[in-house]
């Protein structure tokens, strides 16, 4: 079978996180704690700047602990993908908790500034996106055929809430404090493009693809840093970046990190492939 690594973003916080990293890789705990000044690992549901470092730290660890497995491709979903970039040798993965301290603490400041949220509609896609076009909100993640995840104001929000359900859409408000993969927060984009300037990147070692553009990231450091930078705006095309690595021949997608949540978009959005934990697999 032909293997594709995914590797989650925010909201697949779990309780045991921490123990993850503590047994696997205690190097990025340590260097977790020391940047963010307080435990992310204790303080992840009290928002983005905490969720994101101990979320990275967390896929990071799971897959050293498994031996740093390595696959036909990878792909990160929004933050995962400075996860995937570490696990495929784009980056060190001490850059990478790094990284996601800064973006974390950038989206919260910048959310604070312009104050919003972010909702998922579930259901039929052609009605949830009518009915988030016609309140004038931004798609923030396409996640698959039955689920979009839309952002902005608050009073936007609900409307968006009354008018999925007169269409048949369920809405769910998400457990965040910004409007974030919207350009309400611009503010963190050109700050955390300095801060990617100030790191090593280099050309994956195998196809890693941005969820921001559904295709790989290219060879050069400028590109990555750059499209790392933008996606912090820019919806996130996940149903189509699943779409395409399978296109690319993968059948088998095991999820690194805390949670299930992605390999339950991949049960719904693709069919005849094998979709799994890398936990799951390590116990098999």
């Amino acid at each position: 079978m032909s293997t594709a690594l995914l590797f989650p973003g925010q909201g697949s916080q779990t309780a045991h996180m921490r123990e993850t990293v503590e047994r696997h890789a205690p190097r990025l705990l340590e260097l977790a704690l020391s940047e963010v000044g307080e435990d992310p690992f204790a303080l992840a549901d009290e928002g983005t700047a905490y969720a994101q470092p101990a979320i990275v730290a967390a896929s990071l660890a799971t897959w050293e602990g498994a031996g740093r497995p390595s696959a036909a491709c990878m792909a990160g979903h929004s933050l995962g993908e400075l996860s995937a970039l570490a696990a495929g040798g784009a980056l060190a993965p001490e850059d990478a908790v790094h990284l996601a301290v800064v973006r974390g603490r950038l989206m919260q400041e910048a959310g604070g500034r312009t104050p919003g949220g972010m909702m998922a509609l579930l259901g039929d896609g052609v009605e949830a996106r009518a009915a988030a076009e016609a309140s004038g909100l931004a798609i923030a993640n396409d996640n698959g055929p039955t689920q979009l995840v839309v952002a902005g104001s608050e009073q936007a929000l609900d409307a968006a809430a009354a008018d999925a359900k007169a269409r048949g859409v369920r809405s769910m408000r998400l457990a965040v404090r910004g409007a974030f993969h919207s350009p309400a927060i611009r503010s963190a984009v050109v700050p955390y493009r300095a801060a990617l300037g100030a790191v090593e990147i280099h050309a994956p070692t195998l196809p890693v693809f941005s969820s921001g553009t559904a295709a790989p990231f290219g060879a050069g450091a400028e590109g990555i840093r750059d499209q790392l930078a933008a996606a912090l705006i820019k919806p996130v095309r996940w149903r189509e970046t699943m779409d395409e690595m399978r296109a690319l021949g993968a059948d088998r997608f095991v999820e690194v990190g805390p949670g299930k949540a992605l390999t339950g978009m991949v049960r719904r959005a693709l069919r005849g492939v094998e979709a799994t934990t890398l936990e799951a697999v390590a116990h098999a």
